[in-house]
């Protein structure tokens, strides 16, 4: 899924819906992103989802 393709799924929900990934068997809320660039010819950017330690 690119940046783009995530940005139109995200505007068709409710703004107020927190974003949750799969993490542990579990569920964690989404609390940071990390941008990583391209690693090279060919190689595209990344946009890393990280969840929240604290829970």
């Amino acid at each position: 899924m690119t940046v783009a393709q995530l940005l139109e799924a995200l505007a068709k929900l409710p703004p107020e819906a927190v974003v949750l990934m799969e993490s542990d068997g579990g569920l964690s809320l989404v609390s940071a992103l990390d941008f990583v660039a391209a690693q090279g010819p060919g190689a595209p950017a990344e946009v890393i989802l990280l969840p929240n330690m604290e829970e």
